[in-house]
């Protein structure tokens, strides 16, 4: 099911953002600290795949991508609104 992000939502932390999407991702909350435990879910896969992204959380309707600290969102924010939007 592809997902549109709706709106970027900074968080106090300035290396999270969530991405609001148009429709629910999950109806239980589904974290991944890294990419090792997100081997054989495929949209989590597709994420951890952009270089710099480090731990998510799936939500209702909305994706908390936490970055590591050196790579900047302008990096990472079009990706992740790509595959999002790619995914089936």
């Amino acid at each position: 099911m592809a997902f549109e992000v709706t709106e970027i939502q900074p968080t106090p932390n300035p290396n999270a953002v969530k991405f609001i999407l148009d429709k629910p991702i999950t109806e239980f909350p589904t974290s991944f600290f890294n990419a090792q435990a997100a081997q054989g879910h495929v949209l989590a896969e597709r994420l951890f795949a952009i270089p710099g992204v480090s731990c998510l959380l799936l939500l209702g309707d909305f994706v908390t991508v936490n970055k590591r600290p050196e790579v900047r969102w302008d990096a990472i924010t079009g990706r992740v609104r790509e595959i999002l939007k790619d995914s089936d």
